[in-house]
């Protein structure tokens, strides 16, 4: 049995493993738990999770905020989605890409983006996304400065 729920400023290390899991580059569950609660939630981050009785831990996780361009309005951008290796292939993911849709509509927004890498090994998350009618409508470019 699955549960999805938000998880707050103060319980954010329940999803340390699984943001770590996408995010390596911060080194440790406890960095970028450290990041989220003191720089990305004060700037609008939530984060959700859905967890079972396997353990403590968020087995999946999705991170988003509500935000403004002049390119989409008002939309939901979701920065991260991820699930630990063995809780792969449950659904844990599907459900929050649902679920941010419907929080995107309960916000009023006009739709939901996200960028996705493009090695191969992000085929399944590409998947998820078709699933759930995400379109691939831009190029993202960046340059390291």
């Amino acid at each position: 049995m699955s549960e999805l729920r938000e998880i707050f400023a103060g319980e954010t290390g329940l999803g340390g493993p699984a943001l770590l899991e996408l995010r390596p580059r911060w080194g440790s569950a406890e960095a970028i738990t450290q990041l989220v609660d003191e720089q990305l939630r004060p700037a609008g981050y939530r984060l959700v999770g859905v967890f079972d009785d396997t353990s403590d831990y968020a087995r999946s996780i999705l991170g988003f905020r509500v935000t403004h361009s002049t390119a989409w309005g008002r939309f939901v951008y979701v920065d991260d989605v991820s699930t630990v290796p063995e809780a792969r292939g449950h659904g844990y993911a599907d459900q929050l890409v649902g679920w941010v849709k419907g929080e995107a509509a309960r916000l009023d927004c006009e739709a939901v983006h996200l960028d996705s890498g493009v090695a191969a090994s992000r085929a399944a998350a590409h998947r998820l996304y078709m699933r759930h009618h995400l379109a691939i409508t831009s190029h993202h470019f960046s340059v390291e400065v």
